[in-house]
């Protein structure tokens, strides 16, 4: 297991130069927006917090993790710190497979399918769309946090937004609970599964939903995503451990110890596949760690955008 504070110290020091816990540019980050005909304007912001697109570049380091972890090479990390963010955060970006990066995009565009779809009105300024923070806040280190969070939410109340679409577990726990709690900035947050108002006919076909820990523990949203898919003719088979008794997947442990995530992820596939259904994931976290413990497992969006 590597030294947690190396890890936050090479976090939080990426997200003050870079807002990024990984340095990489936003503008080699987030691009998945530019074909689609985005309104700028709408009823609320589309806010993705930048958590689906990170995830490939998540991979790429955890790989790398991996190698040295329990070697005497460990506890060179927290030297990491002091190559130039521009070196750095190009050489991660580089060795993230474009496929990746290309598979993460798509789940951002089926979701905007799917709110055009229900009718709902939002628009999209890339220039708004900034990483929460969470994870700085998650490693223990709150300092960090409220300092990026300040300057996110300084950015959208400038702007003048006021509601929020979010697509992810981590930004909505932090910009519906955190933000107001530490920084005094409020917002109307909702995930972008919520309000849905679609119908459809798929036969009863059984899916099993993995609960995220945001979503099922502290949100008690676990609901909303059931009812979008009864909607559409689905019948969702839990596990016992859901909802507010969700087990986590082990996502969140990979920065400290890949190893730990694996097992901490086995153990909760174990549960997911006793249904014997496709496996539904509504994070990306989530949805990556259990894809690597071997899960047969699909994100909501991919569902709820092949449905209508």
């Amino acid at each position: 297991m590597y030294n947690p504070r190396d890890i936050i110290e090479v976090l939080a020091d990426n997200v003050r130069k870079t807002m990024s816990p990984f340095g990489v540019p936003k503008g080699m980050v987030n691009t998945w927006w530019k074909d689609q005909k985005l309104d700028r304007d709408g009823d609320a912001l589309l806010m993705t917090g930048l958590m689906y697109q990170f995830v490939p570049y998540i991979e790429t380091a955890t790989k790398q993790l991996e190698r040295f972890e329990d070697t005497r090479w460990m506890s060179y990390l927290g030297y990491a710190r002091f190559v130039p963010k521009l070196i750095s955060g190009a050489g991660l970006a580089m060795l993230t497979p474009a496929a990746g990066k290309q598979k993460a995009g798509q789940y951002l565009k089926d979701i905007v399918k799917v709110l055009r779809k229900s009718g709902q009105s939002f628009g999209y300024r890339p220039e708004l769309d900034e990483y929460s923070g969470i994870l700085l806040y998650d490693l223990g280190d709150q300092e960090s946090f409220v300092r990026h969070a300040e300057r996110v939410a300084e950015k959208l109340l400038k702007a003048g937004v006021h509601k929020i679409i979010t697509i992810d577990p981590h930004t909505t726990y932090a910009l519906k609970v955190l933000y107001p709690k530490y920084v005094g900035a409020s917002f109307e947050v909702h995930t972008y599964f919520e309000n849905l108002t679609l119908h459809g006919e798929n036969g009863g076909k059984k899916l099993t939903l993995h609960d995220p820990c945001f979503y099922g523990r502290y949100l008690e949203l676990s609901d909303k995503p059931r009812k979008a898919l009864q909607d559409l003719g689905y019948e969702c088979v839990d596990v016992r451990e859901c909802g507010t008794y969700t087990s986590c997947c082990g996502g969140p442990a990979e920065s400290i110890s890949p190893k730990l995530s694996s097992q901490i992820g086995s153990r909760r596939l174990e549960s997911l596949d006793s249904t014997g259904e496709q496996v539904v994931a509504m994070c990306p976290i989530c949805l990556n760690n259990l894809e690597k413990s071997g899960a047969n497992i699909v994100d909501l969006s991919t569902v709820l955008a092949n449905s209508v």
